[in-house]
This record gives C-alpha cells, sequence and structure tokens, in this order.
C-alpha cells in the first residue's frame, strides 16, 4: 500500500460523519474495468478506486467497508438511502442533486466505435438528425450525452456488452464508451474504427450524500492532497491502468 497521505488534523465530528462507528462505508462501481480491476480472495474489490478509499479510511483512522454495485446508477441512487459514507464515482450535474462531490482525481476519455465505411472523422459529427448512438445507460458519459447532444437519437442498453450488440445487430451509427473499452471491443468487431478525439472525459471523483456535505471539504482536502501530491499517479501505476489519466488541478 502506498504511504498515507497527510491531510492535517480532522475534526473528530467529521470523522464521526463519515465512518459511524469507526468504519467507513466506500459505495464502489465494480463496472468501471480501470478503477476496478478485480478481487480479493476475500471478494473484496481490488484496484485505483477502493485504494483511495483505504488510503483516506487510513488518513481519518478508521476501518473501511467497500459496498459494492454492479453500475453508477444503482450506487447513485443509494446516496439517499444512507447505503455509503463516501462514494466512488464519476461527477456529472444529474448525480448532484443526491451526491457532493469533490474535485475529480482522474479523467477517462470517452469516444465512438464505428464502422470503417462510416463518414465520420470526429465525435462531434456524430451529432446529426438521423443518427443514433447506442450507450450503456446511467454511465457518466451517457448522462453527458444526454445533456449536450443536439440532434442525434441515444438507445439505451443496461451493460456495456449488450451497448455492443444493439450496435452490432441494430444498425447503429456508432457505439459510445470509454475509449479503452472501445479498443476491446473493435477487437471482437473486425471492420470497425475508433474515431480520434474525444467527446468528453469522465471525471472521477469521490462524492458524500448531500446530507452529509458538511464534510466534503475534509474529503476534497485528501483528494486534492492524493492527486497532487502523486499518489494518484502511484495507484495507476501499480494496478497498470494507463488509460487512466491523473486529472488537472482546477
Amino acid at each position: 500500500m502506498p504511504a498515507q497521505i497527510d491531510i492535517g488534523p480532522v475534526d473528530p465530528r467529521l470523522r464521526d460523519l463519515l465512518a459511524p462507528g469507526g468504519v467507513m462505508r466506500a459505495g464502489t462501481n465494480l463496472s468501471n474495468f480501470l478503477l476496478v480491476t478485480g478481487k480479493t480472495v476475500e471478494r473484496a474489490p481490488v484496484g485505483v478506486s477502493p485504494d483511495m478509499a483505504r488510503c483516506f479510511a487510513d488518513c481519518l483512522g478508521v476501518e473501511v467497508a467497500y459496498v459494492t454495485y454492479p453500475s453508477p446508477g444503482p450506487l447513485a441512487d443509494a446516496a439517499a438511502n444512507d447505503a455509503w459514507d463516501i462514494g466512488l464515482i464519476g461527477a456529472e450535474p444529474q448525480r448532484a442533486r443526491m451526491i457532493a462531490f469533490t474535485p475529480p482525481y482522474v479523467e477517462i476519455e470517452a469516444s465512438y466505435l464505428v464502422r470503417n465505411d462510416a463518414p465520420f472523422g470526429t465525435p462531434q459529427a456524430l451529432d446529426a438528425p438521423g443518427k443514433r448512438i447506442a450507450v450503456t445507460g446511467r454511465t457518466a458519459y451517457a448522462l453527458w450525452l444526454e445533456n449536450n447532444l443536439r440532434h442525434a437519437e441515444l438507445v439505451y442498453a443496461g451493460n456495456f456488452d449488450d451497448a455492443l450488440a444493439l450496435f452490432r445487430d441494430e444498425g447503429l451509427d456508432a457505439l459510445a464508451g470509454l475509449r479503452s473499452r472501445l479498443v476491446t471491443d473493435a477487437r471482437t468487431m473486425p471492420g470497425t474504427r475508433i474515431l480520434p478525439g474525444r467527446f468528453m472525459a469522465v471525471q472521477q471523483a469521490v462524492g458524500v450524500p448531500i446530507a452529509r456535505a458538511e464534510a466534503l471539504p475534509l474529503v476534497a482536502r485528501f483528494v486534492t492532497a492524493a492527486r497532487d501530491g502523486g499518489l494518484v499517479a502511484e495507484l495507476i501505476e501499480k494496478h497498470g491502468v494507463h488509460d487512466l489519466a491523473v486529472a488537472k488541478p482546477a
């Protein structure tokens, strides 16, 4: 485990708010394979996000318990149900109604997979009348597309594999996804290519339920120290996920 980050003195009241009973529950999205790369023999998640949660718990002097979800949507929903104390999830405006977010600590590029003969040279060219894009619902990039596309139609799937099947079998114009996942999809579907550039970058952050927003500055202090002090880069190297980029300071 990397060296502990020094965030200075911690108000005991905020520690209790984030870790009732001395255990901090970390909501973790298992579907992001860049941030959760495996599991221990005890079935605990392994990766950059779980390590971030554990390092923060170490700073607070508490234990960490992972509360896992198969995708980001249910994790976000659970913010209203006192199911977790911090959540490791992409920061998007729709989620900010229920979750208060720190600055991001990593960025993940999102782009499109298209067929080789498609007349698109950039991601922006897809936003045209009549164009249909397969996307995994409730992901950070799907939420971004909902807010930013003006003409193209989104066709939703419940998971990454189903989104690929929609693109492949329904004759859709593109598949939206994280660039690293699209590389894998392109290998399984000859005759396709990934568009250069990106339509957005997922800003992966740490969130707290709105009811605990008082503790957000403390969590943000940790995230900023981890990002700017080299811990995040060290975790990316440790887990070999070089499609992640350390987020730039605001």
